[in-house]
């Protein structure tokens, strides 16, 4: 019994591990894009800093992506800045590669 009990311990780990590394991704690209926001909307880096950070926080509004997608349609067009959905998605996705690459190079 000792043995299944050690797998599932192993299992149940590597699930943690994996959920945790997947939350720390996201929250890497919602950072990111906010960079690649702010530099669209020509903040300053101190202002480019802080509007990462919102847009980290914005993602807990709801699940999904929809919330940052939203919040970034609207920062950018209040700034003047001609953008679309499929660009920001597209984006994200970039941005969700670079997280990855950040986060596993750091580890």
């Amino acid at each position: 019994m000792t043995t299944f009990d050690d797998r599932e311990r192993a299992f149940e780990n590597k699930y943690a591990r994996d959920e945790e590394m997947a939350f720390r991704i996201v929250a890497r690209r919602n950072r990111l894009i906010g960079q690649w926001a702010a530099t669209l909307m020509k903040l300053t880096p101190e202002e480019a800093d802080a509007y990462g950070k919102s847009v980290v926080h914005a993602d807990f509004e709801e699940a999904g992506d929809d919330d940052v997608i939203r919040k970034l349609i609207g920062d950018l067009s209040a700034a003047g800045v001609e953008t679309s959905e499929a660009d920001i998605r597209r984006a994200l996705d970039e941005q969700t590669i670079e997280a990855r690459r950040q986060l596993m190079a750091s580890e």
